[in-house]
């Protein structure tokens, strides 16, 4: 045989190849093998590894003892669609003296808890115990526990796992208005939740930007609420004006996804909003709008809240007896949040219905509103479930809080003895926040949560106690869709979050271990999320995004937890691309003496999906010396000047003619009287011991930061400082913000926050280490 030199290149890296692909998933077995948990998410109760492997290929036999329960008929799709496997499946018989093969049975589940299932593999056979969800779980374990790529036998540990869920409720929250998803895709989402063990999809069908179910008896709340013309939220335009957008689902197609979502022992939940969030209602049947008592001036604000009148509540419990009927969930959710009453404040009819039902206020008079629904619910034989908003005015008698503004509404509604499902913004449930601060990740909303925040939030508060803890039902996560107009960005913004929300949801809190679920059991999902050509976010090669380090010399050692990826690094100031440096080995960065270089690296994976870039800035400097000022006063110098400003910058050209002193850094005693100035602190802080300091601003545009004459930004923060005092100037502008009635637009408060060596936590200053 003649091969030609090109030929023989081929075949070497060819080899080559081969070679690699099979040391990393060598590799990644081993690491899954290591695993205390082998790779599962979320970690069970209980797993006992044993010796040896059970071999399963297309002629082991599944006996079940119903063929054709819904759990045995989804495994047999699985096997088929996704491993290319047609195995018999018969009934088990119960008096067999031996079995062989993969066994799914029901005996032995009554000593397991609600869920719950137990999962041994022996050289010779699988058995899955467990009734209803149950041996779903434990079919969903077992699905785990096969190799991310296909073969013709597939080998499996031998194990033992007892496992079942710490919450009842472990959900997740889809909001199909502000961006419509449609059937196909929903299912997709389902089926995410179904594999990680979550058992409810809360499914936001109507908001203020589009009404998204079918109603039969109201036909224009899909043919007008339906559409709008624009999606614009923020800064953030992702549909040209011209073109109408919007759509729905019709009820048969309602039906379908629900039957879809119970084969997988997921409970949907719709959500319709009241009496807020109602303008796509609204904009189809205005005439439910409330009147204002003056004609000629209308309300002040957009009037996107139900008038509670009779004509009202008949619209709305002809609604919800429509989606009761397509929906068997116990649960109905009716939102009650962020209601901007100002319509009712300017109703005639609303100020007489107040003093005919004796309502003090207008939080009575929503009271009044999601009460009387909720007796319409309950008469239906559903609980209602609603945003924390619906303690304002008096709880329903019988409703379930979801509290996401924080905590406290959760805490206060399970102090009353309410069922609560914990979700609030604050820890890492919102997954339309950004996840990392870096100006690269994809337009977001607000504030950004890690995914170590989502993993390591508990949702029973130790403010409660044990028997007051018992009425947390569960937790979810949400996805609003401001920002969300594809299934691509969908899928990053979930994943990998999803998989930590299920941990929180149905692990125990001390078989929890962020280590473990982030850098060895992620790298088995983010491979089968690649098989599936899934969309995820990659995680970075540093844990830390930027930061800046002071130093002659630096070692380098970027990692990632995805199987088969690649490394890139630049030391030009340019993110990584592919073409760039390869990292294979530690790298060793030496600065000259007053000099900076930077490190940039990026995860690229074997499917094309690439990480944020991470940036150090090393900076070959000295410790900046301390001030000698012996005779320093506690406080701050300040001058300032009325006027409006669009940039501090501005203030290096003007007079500032108040003087004074304060006793720390605080602008809000200003704003009482001047709806616009600017002001600059001058002083000296207080360096505790040397070492290198880290300042962060609430806000970079209204606010300005000087240590000993050092303009401090966004990328150049840290600073080396010596023990002693070091001049401080500060630079703030504040405009007063323009507030319509019931909005909650809020100035960005003069904030300066630092971080001392060792200190993982970032404090405002203190005005104990101020002086002048």
């Amino acid at each position: 045989m003649n091969i030609n030199i090109s030929q023989k290149i081929r075949i070497l890296s060819a080899f080559i190849a081969l070679f690699v692909f099979l040391q990393v998933n060598t590799a990644f077995a081993q690491a899954v093998a290591d695993d205390p948990y082998m790779g599962i998410i979320p970690a069970p109760a209980s797993l006992k590894k044993a010796a040896g492997m059970f071999r399963f290929n297309a002629s082991t036999q599944i006996k079940a003892d119903k063929p054709t329960d819904k759990t045995i008929l989804f495994l047999k799709d699985f096997l088929k669609n996704n491993r290319h496997f047609t195995n018999k499946i018969s009934k088990y018989n119960r008096k067999a003296k031996t079995a062989t093969g993969l066994i799914l049975t029901s005996v032995g589940a009554d000593k397991l808890p609600a869920e719950g299932y137990k999962l041994s593999i022996t050289p010779k056979k699988i058995t899955i115990i467990g009734k209803g969800a149950g041996l779903f779980y434990g079919v969903q374990t077992l699905i785990q526990l096969l190799p991310a790529e296909t073969s013709p036998t597939e080998s499996l540990p031998c194990v033992t796992i007892e496992d079942a869920p710490r919450f009842g409720y472990r959900g997740m929250m889809l909001d199909v208005s502000r961006h419509f998803f449609n059937v196909a895709q929903v299912k997709e989402v389902i089926e995410l939740l179904a594999a990680y063990k979550l058992n409810t999809f809360h499914w936001h069908l109507v908001d203020g930007q589009g009404w998204r179910i079918q109603i039969k008896k109201y036909p224009k709340l899909t043919e007008v609420g339906g559409y709008r013309q624009q999606t614009m939220y923020g800064n953030n335009r992702d549909w040209p004006d011209s073109l109408s957008y919007g759509g729905f689902y019709t009820q048969d197609e309602i039906r379908d996804v629900v039957k879809f979502a119970a084969d997988r022992y997921i409970n949907v939940i719709p959500e319709i909003e009241m009496p807020a969030h109602s303008d796509a209602a609204l904009r189809a049947y205005p005439e439910l709008r409330c009147e204002p008592a003056d004609l000629k001036n209308p309300a002040r604000s957009i009037n996107g809240i139900y008038c509670p009148t009779e004509e009202t509540f008949t619209f709305l419990e002809n609604v919800l007896t429509e989606v009761m009927a397509l929906f068997p969930s116990k649960y109905i959710h009716v939102g009650g949040d962020e209601a901007n009453k100002q319509p009712w404040k300017e109703s005639a009819f609303v100020q007489n219905l107040m003093k005919e039902k004796s309502l003090k206020d207008e939080k009575e008079v929503q009271s009044y509103f999601i009460q009387r629904m909720e007796k319409f619910i309950n008469g239906k034989g559903r609980t209602m479930i609603g945003w924390d908003e619906i303690l304002e005015g008096g709880l329903a008698p019988n409703a379930v809080v979801m509290s996401w503004q924080g905590e406290e509404g959760g805490i206060g509604a399970a102090r009353q003895h309410h069922n609560v499902i914990m979700t609030p913004q604050t820890t890492g449930n919102y997954f339309d926040h950004y996840q990392s601060g870096s100006p690269q990740e994809p337009v977001s909303f607000g504030r950004y949560a890690v995914l170590k925040e989502t993993y390591e939030y508990d949702p029973v508060s130790k403010q409660l106690t044990p028997d007051e803890q018992k009425y947390v039902m569960g937790t979810q996560g949400n996805l609003w869709t401001e920002y969300v107009p594809t299934m691509a960005k969908l899928q990053y913004q979930i994943l990998p979050r999803l998989f930590a929300l299920s941990e929180v949801a149905w692990t125990k809190p001390e078989n929890k271990n962020y280590d473990n679920f982030a850098d060895v059991r992620l790298a088995n999902h983010f491979a089968r999320l690649d098989a599936k050509g899934y969309n995820y976010r990659v995680p970075t090669p540093f844990a830390v995004i930027d930061t800046i380090l002071f130093g002659p010399k630096f070692t380098y050692t970027p990692t990632s937890v995805v199987p088969g990826a690649k490394i890139y690094y630049t030391l030009n100031g340019r993110d990584p691309l592919d073409t760039d440096l390869e990292y294979v080995s530690p790298v060793t960065i030496i600065i000259p003496a007053n000099e900076k270089r930077e490190f940039k690296a990026r995860v690229i994976t074997p499917t094309g999906r690439r990480s944020i870039a991470t940036r150090v800035l090393m900076y070959n400097r000295p410790l900046i010396p301390a001030t000698t000022y012996a005779n320093g006063k506690p406080g701050l110098k300040y001058k300032l000047v009325k006027g409006r400003f669009t940039s501090p910058d501005q203030l290096d050209y003007v007079m500032l003619t108040d003087s004074a002193t304060v006793d720390k850094l605080n602008a809000e005693t200003f704003k009482k009287d001047n709806p616009y100035f600017g002001i600059v602190y001058d002083g000296y802080i207080d360096i505790p011991e040397d070492g290198s300091y880290n300042f962060s601003q609430a806000s970079y545009t209204d606010t300005q930061l000087f240590i000993d004459g050092e303009k401090l930004t966004e990328t150049e923060y840290m600073l080396p400082l010596a023990e002693g005092l070091h001049k401080i100037k500060v630079k703030y502008i504040y405009q007063a913000p323009v507030q319509t009635p019931g909005s909650r637009v809020k100035q960005t408060p003069l904030r300066i926050y630092m971080t001392e060596p060792g200190d993982a936590a970032k404090g405002e200053i203190e005005a104990t280490s101020l002086f002048y």
